[in-house]
């Protein structure tokens, strides 16, 4: 199939009319069905048929887009990336990010690389820690911020900055004067806890484990930020990064290191056989920036 072909199948698939289609290509109901016509004689199958006077899809049609979906998307890419190298100065970043680190430090990060780099367009994607080298190798991210990714042959990676584990409560539950928490504290409350088998999920079971703690776990989910806001709205106590402590903390939260310190290492990462552009480089360098003046705070 020519690349006009695949534009106009998948324009008219994913429209569900031709007329539709045309608009959205800004060309004529003719043209349109002037090439489906061509592109089902072309391959031998027929790929829409009229129903009740609308077009719907034949089986060989629904099998084609999910290929053709794959070519729309990096033919999309391409133009995308071509219109950015004519831009003067211009480029586009693709990053995967954990979500503890997109709430608030990613947006910190590019908002002062773009005072910058102006004309810098990104694509973010909030992945999973289990999901850092799918991502980067599936091409979905040039680049990754997370903690510590698992070590693999094909992964760089560069320590950014170390993160703490806190504990975090709503107002009053902890005395506001104490400088840190312990297990044996938290055990005695109604927990809110996390199941997830990433870095920061196993530092903290390692922790807990050692302190022999039997926590009284209320809930399970699977993300920290919505067990901070669990918090905050008085459901209990959670255990989670301080990343995701200094996003969500207003008025009614409260915010305690825990004892003894429960530590994990903030990572960017990338595929050694795709080294990282000069933009991805400075873009690393303002996240570690950012995060040594928050460590300095």
């Amino acid at each position: 199939m020519r690349l006009r072909q695949i534009e106009i199948f998948h324009a008219v698939y994913a429209n569900g009319s031709i007329s539709a289609a045309a608009r959205a290509l800004n060309v004529s109901q003719p043209a349109v069905s002037k090439v489906l016509r061509h592109t089902e004689s072309y391959l031998g199958i027929r790929l829409f048929d009229v129903v009740r006077g609308r077009l719907a899809p034949t089986d060989e049609a629904h099998a084609l887009y999910r290929e053709v979906d794959e070519v729309f998307r990096r033919v999309s890419s391409l133009k995308q990336a071509a219109a950015n190298l004519r831009r003067s100065g211009a480029g586009h970043l693709r990053i995967g990010v954990v979500p503890s680190l997109g709430l608030e430090l990613l947006p910190q990060a590019i908002t002062e690389f773009r005072s910058a780099n102006p004309d810098v367009t990104f694509d973010i994607k909030t992945i999973r820690h289990s999901d850092i080298l799918r991502s980067l190798y599936e091409r979905e991210c040039d680049i990754a911020f997370g903690y510590d990714p698992p070590p693999h042959p094909r992964l760089n990676q560069r320590k950014l900055s170390k993160g703490k584990v806190v504990a975090i409560a709503p107002t009053g539950v902890f005395d506001p004067a104490k400088e840190a928490v312990g297990w044996h504290e938290i055990s005695n409350l109604d927990l809110i806890g996390v199941s997830t088998s990433g870095p920061i999920g196993d530092v903290v079971a390692a922790a807990q484990t050692t302190a022999q703690a039997d926590l009284k776990e209320i809930g399970s989910v699977d993300t920290y930020y919505i067990a901070a806001a669990l918090v905050k709205h008085g459901s209990g106590v959670a255990v989670v990064d301080e990343f995701t402590a200094m996003a969500m903390k207003t008025g009614g939260l409260d915010v305690f290191p825990i004892t003894p310190a429960v530590a994990f290492t903030v990572q960017a990462a990338w595929l050694e056989d795709r080294p990282l552009s000069k933009l991805a480089e400075r873009l690393i360098q303002v996240m570690k920036n950012i995060l040594d003046r928050q460590s300095n705070l």
